[in-house]
Protein backbone atom coordinates (compact mmCIF):
# COMPACT_ATOMS: atom_id res chain seq x y z
CA UNK A 1 0.00 0.00 0.00
CA UNK A 2 1.28 3.41 -0.85
CA UNK A 3 0.23 7.16 0.22
CA UNK A 4 0.31 9.76 -2.04
CA UNK A 5 1.51 13.22 -0.75
CA UNK A 6 3.59 16.33 -1.67
CA UNK A 7 6.55 16.27 -0.14
CA UNK A 8 10.07 18.02 -1.14
CA UNK A 9 13.52 18.34 0.96
CA UNK A 10 14.48 21.55 1.67
CA UNK A 11 18.08 21.94 0.66
CA UNK A 12 20.74 24.02 -0.18
CA UNK A 13 24.81 24.52 -1.64
CA UNK A 14 26.01 24.93 1.60
CA UNK A 15 25.47 26.28 5.12
CA UNK A 16 24.07 29.74 5.86
CA UNK A 17 21.61 30.18 2.58
CA UNK A 18 18.82 30.81 4.93
CA UNK A 19 16.70 27.17 4.23
CA UNK A 20 15.78 26.81 8.01
CA UNK A 21 14.06 29.90 7.85
CA UNK A 22 12.56 29.33 4.67
CA UNK A 23 11.58 25.90 5.92
CA UNK A 24 9.58 27.41 8.62
CA UNK A 25 8.20 30.30 6.58
CA UNK A 26 7.31 27.44 4.25
CA UNK A 27 5.53 25.21 6.81
CA UNK A 28 3.40 28.42 8.57
CA UNK A 29 2.09 29.35 4.88
CA UNK A 30 0.49 26.41 4.33
CA UNK A 31 -0.89 25.80 7.96
CA UNK A 32 -1.88 29.02 7.22
CA UNK A 33 -3.74 28.10 4.08
CA UNK A 34 -5.20 25.49 6.00
CA UNK A 35 -3.06 22.49 5.61
CA UNK A 36 -1.36 20.33 7.66
CA UNK A 37 2.17 20.46 7.47
CA UNK A 38 4.43 17.79 9.02
CA UNK A 39 8.27 19.11 9.40
CA UNK A 40 11.27 16.75 9.43
CA UNK A 41 15.11 17.68 10.02
CA UNK A 42 18.05 15.82 8.38
CA UNK A 43 20.71 15.02 11.06
CA UNK A 44 21.49 15.75 14.88
CA UNK A 45 19.41 18.67 15.75
CA UNK A 46 17.74 20.02 18.61
CA UNK A 47 17.44 23.94 17.78
CA UNK A 48 15.85 24.19 14.19
CA UNK A 49 13.12 20.99 15.47
CA UNK A 50 11.78 23.83 18.19
CA UNK A 51 11.35 26.81 15.19
CA UNK A 52 9.59 23.98 12.83
CA UNK A 53 7.42 23.13 15.77
CA UNK A 54 6.86 26.56 16.47
CA UNK A 55 6.34 26.99 12.68
CA UNK A 56 3.80 24.35 11.81
CA UNK A 57 2.00 23.11 14.83
CA UNK A 58 2.95 19.46 14.67
CA UNK A 59 5.55 17.78 16.22
CA UNK A 60 9.27 16.97 14.34
CA UNK A 61 11.49 14.71 14.51
CA UNK A 62 15.14 13.74 12.95
CA UNK A 63 15.54 11.82 9.96
CA UNK A 64 19.12 10.23 9.50
CA UNK A 65 19.91 6.79 7.95
CA UNK A 66 22.98 6.14 9.94
CA UNK A 67 21.61 7.79 13.51
CA UNK A 68 18.04 6.81 13.33
CA UNK A 69 18.37 3.94 10.82
CA UNK A 70 17.01 3.51 7.37
CA UNK A 71 13.81 1.66 8.58
CA UNK A 72 13.05 4.31 10.83
CA UNK A 73 12.97 7.07 8.37
CA UNK A 74 10.86 5.49 6.02
CA UNK A 75 8.30 4.26 8.77
CA UNK A 76 8.37 7.98 10.13
CA UNK A 77 7.42 9.85 6.75
CA UNK A 78 4.96 6.97 6.38
CA UNK A 79 3.05 7.61 9.54
CA UNK A 80 3.33 11.41 8.86
CA UNK A 81 2.13 11.27 5.52
CA UNK A 82 -0.83 9.15 6.82
CA UNK A 83 -3.35 12.38 7.11
CA UNK A 84 -0.65 14.92 6.00
CA UNK A 85 -1.22 17.99 3.25
CA UNK A 86 2.19 18.21 3.00
CA UNK A 87 6.14 17.07 4.06
CA UNK A 88 8.78 19.11 4.21
CA UNK A 89 12.53 17.85 5.10
CA UNK A 90 14.98 20.65 6.07
CA UNK A 91 18.52 19.08 5.06
CA UNK A 92 21.78 19.78 6.97
CA UNK A 93 24.47 21.50 5.59
CA UNK A 94 25.12 21.63 1.53
CA UNK A 95 22.78 19.06 -0.05
CA UNK A 96 25.29 16.38 -0.85
CA UNK A 97 27.65 17.29 2.63
CA UNK A 98 27.96 14.16 5.12
CA UNK A 99 27.75 10.56 5.41
CA UNK A 100 25.08 10.08 4.53
CA UNK A 101 24.27 13.06 3.05
CA UNK A 102 20.40 15.10 2.49
CA UNK A 103 20.39 13.81 -0.57
CA UNK A 104 21.33 10.48 0.48
CA UNK A 105 18.24 10.59 2.76
CA UNK A 106 16.03 11.84 -0.19
CA UNK A 107 16.84 9.59 -2.18
CA UNK A 108 16.21 6.80 0.59
CA UNK A 109 12.52 8.44 0.69
CA UNK A 110 12.11 9.01 -3.28
CA UNK A 111 11.40 12.80 -2.52
CA UNK A 112 12.98 15.43 -4.88
CA UNK A 113 15.27 17.45 -3.55
CA UNK A 114 14.40 22.07 -3.37
CA UNK A 115 17.87 24.19 -3.09
CA UNK A 116 17.25 27.15 -1.35
CA UNK A 117 20.26 29.13 -2.83
CA UNK A 118 21.33 32.76 -1.78
CA UNK A 119 21.23 34.84 -5.04
CA UNK A 120 23.35 37.81 -2.89
CA UNK A 121 26.39 38.85 -5.38
CA UNK A 122 25.06 36.58 -7.92
CA UNK A 123 23.36 36.93 -11.83
CA UNK A 124 23.74 34.39 -13.88
CA UNK A 125 26.13 32.18 -12.09
CA UNK A 126 23.10 30.87 -10.44
CA UNK A 127 22.05 28.77 -13.32
CA UNK A 128 25.18 27.41 -13.36
CA UNK A 129 25.39 26.64 -9.76
CA UNK A 130 21.95 25.24 -10.19
CA UNK A 131 22.85 22.88 -13.23
CA UNK A 132 25.75 21.86 -10.82
CA UNK A 133 23.09 20.73 -7.92
CA UNK A 134 20.70 19.06 -10.20
CA UNK A 135 23.22 16.90 -12.11
CA UNK A 136 25.71 15.80 -9.64
CA UNK A 137 23.51 12.59 -8.88
CA UNK A 138 21.65 11.22 -11.94
CA UNK A 139 19.36 9.46 -9.30
CA UNK A 140 18.28 12.41 -7.33
CA UNK A 141 15.29 14.60 -8.81
CA UNK A 142 15.25 18.39 -8.52
CA UNK A 143 12.91 20.01 -10.43
CA UNK A 144 12.70 23.62 -8.77
CA UNK A 145 14.75 25.52 -6.98
CA UNK A 146 14.23 29.37 -4.55
CA UNK A 147 16.29 32.41 -4.56
CA UNK A 148 17.29 33.77 -1.36
CA UNK A 149 17.98 37.56 -0.48
CA UNK A 150 17.02 38.81 -3.95
CA UNK A 151 17.70 42.33 -4.11
CA UNK A 152 15.14 43.45 -6.62
CA UNK A 153 12.38 41.78 -9.13
CA UNK A 154 14.91 42.74 -12.42
CA UNK A 155 18.04 40.61 -10.11
CA UNK A 156 14.75 37.67 -9.65
CA UNK A 157 13.85 38.02 -13.52
CA UNK A 158 18.03 37.58 -14.45
CA UNK A 159 18.03 34.56 -12.07
CA UNK A 160 15.09 32.87 -13.82
CA UNK A 161 16.32 33.44 -17.31
CA UNK A 162 19.55 31.40 -17.28
CA UNK A 163 18.23 28.78 -15.55
CA UNK A 164 18.95 25.02 -17.16
CA UNK A 165 16.13 23.02 -18.75
CA UNK A 166 13.83 21.56 -16.77
CA UNK A 167 14.41 23.37 -13.54
CA UNK A 168 11.96 26.02 -12.76
CA UNK A 169 12.50 28.95 -10.21
CA UNK A 170 9.46 28.09 -7.79
CA UNK A 171 10.27 32.23 -6.04
CA UNK A 172 12.69 34.83 -5.81
CA UNK A 173 12.18 35.95 -1.31
CA UNK A 174 13.63 38.93 -1.34
CA UNK A 175 15.92 40.36 1.93
CA UNK A 176 13.81 40.67 4.52
CA UNK A 177 13.65 40.89 8.49
CA UNK A 178 11.10 38.49 8.63
CA UNK A 179 13.51 35.95 7.33
CA UNK A 180 16.00 36.05 9.95
CA UNK A 181 16.14 34.35 13.00
CA UNK A 182 19.81 35.34 15.54
CA UNK A 183 21.94 32.06 16.17
CA UNK A 184 24.67 31.72 19.08
CA UNK A 185 27.30 29.50 19.34
CA UNK A 186 25.49 26.14 18.93
CA UNK A 187 22.89 27.02 16.29
CA UNK A 188 19.92 28.87 15.81
CA UNK A 189 18.49 30.60 19.39
CA UNK A 190 15.83 28.42 21.12
CA UNK A 191 12.27 28.80 20.23
CA UNK A 192 11.54 29.62 23.34
CA UNK A 193 13.43 32.46 23.81
CA UNK A 194 12.51 34.47 20.87
CA UNK A 195 9.84 37.03 21.53
CA UNK A 196 7.20 37.43 18.63
CA UNK A 197 8.31 33.90 16.69
CA UNK A 198 4.66 33.22 16.39
CA UNK A 199 4.28 37.05 14.54
CA UNK A 200 7.46 36.77 12.91
CA UNK A 201 6.73 33.44 10.95
CA UNK A 202 3.60 34.84 9.87
CA UNK A 203 5.16 37.73 8.37
CA UNK A 204 7.61 35.66 7.10
CA UNK A 205 4.64 33.11 5.34
CA UNK A 206 3.33 36.41 3.66
CA UNK A 207 6.97 37.11 2.26
CA UNK A 208 7.01 33.33 0.56
CA UNK A 209 3.75 34.38 -0.14
CA UNK A 210 4.22 36.95 -2.57
CA UNK A 211 7.04 35.61 -4.09
CA UNK A 212 4.89 32.89 -5.56
CA UNK A 213 5.84 29.96 -2.97
CA UNK A 214 2.34 29.02 -1.97
CA UNK A 215 2.57 26.31 -4.43
CA UNK A 216 2.46 22.89 -3.37
CA UNK A 217 5.07 20.26 -4.19
CA UNK A 218 4.33 17.46 -6.56
CA UNK A 219 3.01 14.43 -4.71
CA UNK A 220 4.82 11.20 -4.12
CA UNK A 221 4.45 7.92 -3.57
CA UNK A 222 5.13 7.10 0.24
CA UNK A 223 5.13 2.92 1.19
CA UNK A 224 2.98 2.53 4.16
CA UNK A 225 4.85 1.16 6.79
CA UNK A 226 4.34 -0.36 10.20
CA UNK A 227 6.84 -0.57 13.20
CA UNK A 228 7.23 -3.30 15.85
CA UNK A 229 6.92 -2.27 19.53
CA UNK A 230 9.71 -2.42 21.80
CA UNK A 231 9.80 -4.64 24.83
CA UNK A 232 8.23 -3.02 28.50
CA UNK A 233 12.29 -2.68 29.54
CA UNK A 234 10.80 -0.15 31.90
CA UNK A 235 7.43 -0.77 33.17
CA UNK A 236 6.78 1.20 36.35
CA UNK A 237 10.13 2.98 36.51
CA UNK A 238 9.62 6.92 36.87
CA UNK A 239 12.59 9.43 35.42
CA UNK A 240 12.50 12.69 36.50
CA UNK A 241 13.72 14.46 33.29
CA UNK A 242 15.42 18.46 33.29
CA UNK A 243 13.80 20.63 30.77
CA UNK A 244 14.15 24.45 31.11
CA UNK A 245 16.35 26.95 28.98
CA UNK A 246 19.25 25.57 30.55
CA UNK A 247 18.75 21.62 29.70
CA UNK A 248 16.54 21.55 26.30
CA UNK A 249 18.23 19.05 23.89
CA UNK A 250 15.68 16.02 23.84
CA UNK A 251 14.53 14.28 20.78
CA UNK A 252 10.60 13.58 20.89
CA UNK A 253 11.77 10.19 20.04
CA UNK A 254 13.74 9.54 23.18
CA UNK A 255 10.75 10.36 25.05
CA UNK A 256 8.51 8.19 22.99
CA UNK A 257 10.32 5.20 23.51
CA UNK A 258 11.19 5.54 27.16
CA UNK A 259 7.05 5.79 27.53
CA UNK A 260 6.79 2.90 24.89
CA UNK A 261 9.06 0.84 27.35
CA UNK A 262 6.68 1.42 30.14
CA UNK A 263 8.24 4.50 31.97
CA UNK A 264 6.39 7.15 34.20
CA UNK A 265 8.12 11.15 32.73
CA UNK A 266 8.50 13.70 35.75
CA UNK A 267 9.71 17.04 33.88
CA UNK A 268 11.37 19.44 36.26
CA UNK A 269 13.04 22.56 36.33
CA UNK A 270 16.83 22.95 37.62
CA UNK A 271 16.86 26.52 37.50
CA UNK A 272 13.72 27.24 39.20
CA UNK A 273 12.25 23.84 40.85
CA UNK A 274 13.46 23.40 45.03
CA UNK A 275 12.48 19.54 44.71
CA UNK A 276 13.02 16.43 42.27
CA UNK A 277 10.02 14.98 41.23
CA UNK A 278 9.86 11.82 42.55
CA UNK A 279 11.56 9.15 40.49
CA UNK A 280 13.77 6.12 40.01
CA UNK A 281 16.31 7.83 37.81
CA UNK A 282 16.92 11.09 36.67
CA UNK A 283 17.92 12.23 33.25
CA UNK A 284 19.85 15.75 33.04
CA UNK A 285 20.19 16.01 29.26
CA UNK A 286 22.33 18.87 27.10
CA UNK A 287 21.49 22.43 26.41
CA UNK A 288 23.26 25.41 27.82
CA UNK A 289 23.77 25.63 31.78
CA UNK A 290 26.96 28.10 30.73
CA UNK A 291 24.05 30.98 30.10
CA UNK A 292 22.22 30.09 33.74
CA UNK A 293 25.26 29.08 35.86
CA UNK A 294 24.58 32.08 38.28
CA UNK A 295 20.83 30.75 38.44
CA UNK A 296 21.88 27.22 38.75
CA UNK A 297 24.50 27.95 41.26
CA UNK A 298 21.89 29.92 43.54
CA UNK A 299 19.08 26.78 43.22
CA UNK A 300 21.32 25.13 46.41
CA UNK A 301 18.31 23.49 47.49
CA UNK A 302 17.93 21.48 43.89
CA UNK A 303 21.85 21.26 43.46
CA UNK A 304 21.06 19.56 47.31
CA UNK A 305 18.45 17.25 45.67
CA UNK A 306 20.65 15.85 42.79
CA UNK A 307 23.60 15.50 45.33
CA UNK A 308 21.62 13.46 47.28
CA UNK A 309 19.91 11.35 44.81
CA UNK A 310 23.55 10.99 43.42
CA UNK A 311 25.17 9.69 46.73
CA UNK A 312 22.21 7.08 46.79
CA UNK A 313 23.39 5.21 44.31
CA UNK A 314 20.37 6.07 41.76
CA UNK A 315 20.56 6.07 37.96
CA UNK A 316 21.38 9.31 36.40
CA UNK A 317 22.27 9.87 32.42
CA UNK A 318 23.81 13.37 32.38
CA UNK A 319 24.67 14.41 28.16
CA UNK A 320 27.00 17.71 27.66
CA UNK A 321 25.45 20.18 28.53
CA UNK A 322 23.81 18.13 31.97
CA UNK A 323 27.10 16.69 32.02
CA UNK A 324 29.02 19.89 32.31
CA UNK A 325 26.30 20.79 35.44
CA UNK A 326 27.60 17.67 36.99
CA UNK A 327 31.50 19.09 37.68
CA UNK A 328 32.23 20.47 40.55
CA UNK A 329 32.59 24.31 38.82
CA UNK A 330 31.93 25.56 35.76
CA UNK A 331 33.41 28.43 33.42
CA UNK A 332 31.39 30.65 30.91
CA UNK A 333 32.49 32.27 27.91
CA UNK A 334 33.53 35.56 30.03
CA UNK A 335 35.07 33.16 32.93
CA UNK A 336 32.94 33.84 35.24
CA UNK A 337 33.19 30.27 37.68
CA UNK A 338 29.99 29.24 39.16
CA UNK A 339 29.99 26.20 41.95
CA UNK A 340 27.79 23.39 40.57
CA UNK A 341 26.79 19.67 41.52
CA UNK A 342 30.15 18.62 42.09
CA UNK A 343 28.94 15.05 41.25
CA UNK A 344 32.73 14.92 38.90
CA UNK A 345 35.74 16.12 40.53
CA UNK A 346 36.55 19.02 37.73
CA UNK A 347 36.06 22.17 36.30
CA UNK A 348 33.83 22.41 32.84
CA UNK A 349 35.00 25.68 30.66
CA UNK A 350 33.73 26.96 27.34
CA UNK A 351 35.82 27.01 24.66
CA UNK A 352 36.81 29.60 21.72
CA UNK A 353 36.30 27.11 19.31
CA UNK A 354 34.06 23.58 19.05
CA UNK A 355 35.84 20.84 20.89
CA UNK A 356 33.88 17.66 19.60
CA UNK A 357 31.53 17.44 16.30
CA UNK A 358 30.36 14.30 14.61
CA UNK A 359 28.23 11.38 14.16
CA UNK A 360 29.14 8.68 17.56
CA UNK A 361 28.47 5.91 18.67
CA UNK A 362 28.98 4.11 22.09
CA UNK A 363 29.28 -0.18 22.24
CA UNK A 364 27.93 -2.10 24.81
CA UNK A 365 26.96 -5.67 24.92
CA UNK A 366 23.43 -4.52 25.52
CA UNK A 367 23.90 -2.77 22.11
CA UNK A 368 24.99 -0.11 20.07
CA UNK A 369 23.65 3.33 20.26
CA UNK A 370 24.10 6.00 17.99
CA UNK A 371 23.97 9.76 18.17
CA UNK A 372 26.40 12.65 18.16
CA UNK A 373 28.09 15.10 19.61
CA UNK A 374 28.77 18.78 19.30
CA UNK A 375 30.02 21.04 21.68
CA UNK A 376 32.12 24.18 22.67
CA UNK A 377 33.65 23.07 25.86
CA UNK A 378 35.81 20.96 27.63
CA UNK A 379 35.72 19.22 31.15
CA UNK A 380 39.28 18.08 32.75
CA UNK A 381 38.92 16.02 35.81
CA UNK A 382 40.24 13.31 37.91
CA UNK A 383 37.84 10.38 36.89
CA UNK A 384 39.00 7.80 34.42
CA UNK A 385 36.64 7.55 31.27
CA UNK A 386 34.82 3.39 31.96
CA UNK A 387 35.25 4.06 27.74
CA UNK A 388 35.17 6.01 24.76
CA UNK A 389 32.14 6.52 21.78
CA UNK A 390 33.38 5.75 18.21
CA UNK A 391 33.40 8.35 15.42
CA UNK A 392 31.61 7.26 12.49
CA UNK A 393 33.94 9.20 10.07
CA UNK A 394 37.29 10.76 10.96
CA UNK A 395 39.41 10.85 14.74
CA UNK A 396 38.26 11.62 17.91
CA UNK A 397 35.99 10.34 20.25
CA UNK A 398 33.93 11.19 23.56
CA UNK A 399 34.95 9.59 27.21
CA UNK A 400 32.21 8.10 28.61
CA UNK A 401 32.31 8.25 32.89
CA UNK A 402 30.94 5.51 35.08
CA UNK A 403 30.49 6.14 38.91
CA UNK A 404 27.48 4.66 40.92
CA UNK A 405 24.64 5.27 38.84
CA UNK A 406 25.81 8.29 37.16
CA UNK A 407 26.55 7.65 33.17
CA UNK A 408 27.95 11.23 31.98
CA UNK A 409 29.33 12.31 28.55
CA UNK A 410 29.66 14.92 26.34
CA UNK A 411 27.46 12.22 23.65
CA UNK A 412 24.12 12.63 22.98
CA UNK A 413 22.10 9.36 22.45
CA UNK A 414 19.31 8.87 20.02
CA UNK A 415 17.58 6.17 22.49
CA UNK A 416 15.42 4.05 20.00
CA UNK A 417 19.03 2.76 18.53
CA UNK A 418 19.61 0.67 21.48
CA UNK A 419 16.46 0.34 23.54
CA UNK A 420 18.29 -2.46 25.86
CA UNK A 421 21.27 -0.16 26.85
CA UNK A 422 18.96 2.99 27.90
CA UNK A 423 16.92 0.83 29.69
CA UNK A 424 19.94 -0.12 31.22
CA UNK A 425 21.14 2.61 32.04
CA UNK A 426 17.90 4.22 33.71
CA UNK A 427 17.82 0.82 35.93
CA UNK A 428 21.19 1.50 37.06
CA UNK A 429 22.50 -1.74 35.50
CA UNK A 430 26.22 -1.82 35.24
CA UNK A 431 27.25 -1.46 31.09
CA UNK A 432 29.08 -3.89 29.64
CA UNK A 433 31.85 -2.63 27.84
CA UNK A 434 34.15 -4.90 25.46
CA UNK A 435 37.94 -5.21 26.25
CA UNK A 436 40.26 -4.07 24.80
CA UNK A 437 41.03 -7.52 23.17
CA UNK A 438 37.03 -7.99 22.42
CA UNK A 439 37.59 -4.35 20.30
CA UNK A 440 40.95 -5.72 18.54
CA UNK A 441 38.98 -8.99 17.44
CA UNK A 442 35.78 -7.35 16.55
Amino acid sequence: MTITVPAVMITAPASGQGKSLVTAALARLHRNAGRKVRVFKHGPDYLDPMVLEVASGQPVYQLHPWMTGENECRWRVAEAAQDADLILIEGAMGLFDGTPSSADLAKLLGIPALPVIDASGMAQTFGALVLGLASFDPELSVYQVIANKVGSPRHGDMLKERLPDGISLLGAIPRDDAMSIPDRNLGLVQAAELEGLDQQLDQAAEVLKAAGLDVLPKAVAIAALERSKPEALLAGVRIAIARDLAFSFIYRANTELLEAMGAELHYFSPLVDAQLPLADALWLPGGYPELHGSTLANNTSMLNCIRAFYHAGKPILAECGGFMACAEELADKEGVVHSLLGLIPGRAAMAKRLQGLGMHSLTAQEGELRGHTYHRSTLETSWKPAAHTYKQAGTGSEAVFCEKGLVGSYFHGYFPSAPALVAAVFRGQPLRFPSASEKTHA
